[in-house]
């Protein structure tokens, strides 16, 4: 039986020749076709092996071609994201608008002046202009942009502990020795970076006399780390900014501090707890402010460090802001980023403001539109989160369209995500809430489409 399964395998050739195979070896070369219906017809045999029996060729088809698309499609896939969560870490963050978009585009497309001094005729920095955006947004002498604000911590740490002689010592609460995510820890980078963790106060108390009492003559730096995905409440203290740059100052220390989230906006104009500014902490006097450009800057991934110009011109001198250093494209996107700021546009222009900034009767209208289209569904006041590592527990009111779907919820989902535009919502309480705050404006028809689909699918 098994013997006569194998036979009934097609050859790699015939494979080929099948007619959706076929058209695969049209648009992508014969080579590479050929490999992956080699490989399928491996796990064919595979499969044989454990029961004996044949996939039908229809299905093996089927798989060269699934793998293809997969594999040589564009990527990543278009996802409308109608989970509630503005930040999802999963399905990208921060969506870019159009104009942002735009600027990545034309930067890409042509030669530009990226190293290029059009005064002088001379190689020029690739770090000014965007030095300079920082300095207008955050108020700072000078900044750099790197590509992450992981990068920005371990390229700073480094730099900063390297740069005296026997001075690599950087002092930290014991409540901000944190891992952010990932498995990313603070003490972790320190250790990579070359710098000494010194620990000081405990968990939910420390002082600025903790960080003077810690202060050696290897100290480098004072590290300020924002808590930015979680909450400790209760009987807790966390010194000012401030008052911990009075200590470095008194004993000629910088004070570092990693943000995080990198918000430039006043976030109780929205109904949520103060999140910590950027331009706060150049005017509180940290020598250095790090903060990423994907989460609450609503640009794309980068790391962006703010601050006084000595210090940024050693960071950015350290041998490694080369292996950390942002591509044209990323620049282009940030400094569009920057410049919505500047304009005072962000909440129409910067895609998460303009959800954060949306009003639950906004929500509502579009999620009554939603259920008149479909057919389906009750409308029902729920919460937005911010999510991505930004305010923690803070959560934004909105008015979301409830949907009690035939059988599985999970399945449901399934099939909404396996539409042409994939849809992705949440569950609660046995109901598939999908939330509009999320849903970019032109995404509607998408959402709408992928219900009647998942519906009708649903009863098959």
């Amino acid at each position: 039986m098994t013997a006569s399964a194998y036979r009934s395998l097609p050859s790699v050739d015939a494979l080929i020749q099948a007619g959706d195979v076929f058209a695969l070896t049209q648009r992508f070369s014969q080579e590479a076709v050929t490999a992956v219906a080699r490989d399928v017809l491996r796990k064919a045999r595979v499969s044989i092996q454990e029961s004996g029996k044949a996939p039908p060729v229809d299905l093996l088809i089927a798989q060269v071609v699934d793998r293809a698309d997969r594999a040589w499609g564009t990527w990543p896939n278009v996802i409308v994201n109608a989970t509630g969560v503005v930040l999802h870490t999963n399905l990208g963050r921060s969506p870019l608008s159009p104009e942002v978009t735009n600027a990545a585009a034309s930067s890409a497309s042509v030669y530009s002046d990226l190293e290029f001094d059009l005064r002088s005729g001379k190689r020029g920095s690739r770090n000014a202009h965007i030095s300079e955006l920082v300095s207008q947004t955050t108020g700072s002498e000078a900044g750099l942009a790197v590509n992450n604000n992981a990068s920005a911590v371990l390229l700073t740490l480094a730099a900063v502990s390297s740069s005296n002689s026997g001075k690599s010592e950087v002092i930290v609460s014991r409540g901000e020795a944190v891992e952010i995510g990932g498995g990313f820890r603070i003490p972790d980078v320190m250790r990579q970076s070359g710098a000494t963790l010194v620990e000081v106060g405990t968990t939910n108390r420390t002082y600025a006399r903790d960080y003077e009492a810690a202060i050696t003559s290897k100290t480098a730096a004072i590290l300020k780390v924002h808590p930015s995905n979680f909450v400790v409440e209760g009987f807790t203290h966390v010194p000012e900014l401030s008052d911990m740059v009075s200590v470095g100052q008194k004993h000629g220390i910088p004070v570092i501090n990693d943000l995080g989230s990198g918000c430039l906006v006043d976030t109780r104009k929205y109904g949520l707890d103060q999140e910590p500014q950027a331009q706060t902490s150049v005017t509180d006097g940290a020598a250095l402010t790090l903060f990423s450009g994907d989460k609450l800057l609503g640009g794309p991934q980068a790391g962006l460090i703010a601050g006084k110009k000595k210090w940024v011109d050693l960071v950015s001198k350290h041998p490694l802001a080369r292996a950390v250093r942002i591509d044209k494209m990323t620049l282009s996107t940030v400094a569009a980023t920057l410049v919505a700021y500047l304009k005072g546009s962000y909440e129409s222009d910067i895609p998460i403001w303009k959800m954060i900034s949306m009003s639950e009767s906004d929500t509502a209208v579009r999620a009554e539109k939603w259920r008149n289209e479909t057919g389906v569904g009750t409308l029902e006041r729920a919460r937005s989160a911010v999510g991505g590592g930004s305010l923690p527990g803070q959560t934004l009111p909105t008015t979301v369209l409830a949907i009690d779907p035939p059988g599985n919820p999970d399945n449901f989902l399934s099939l909404m995500r396996n539409c042409p535009t994939s849809v992705v919502g949440r569950i609660e309480n046995d109901h598939v809430l999908l939330d509009p705050r999320t849903v970019l404006p032109d995404q509607d028809s998408a959402v709408i489409e992928s219900v009647i689909s998942a519906l009708e699918r649903s009863k098959k």
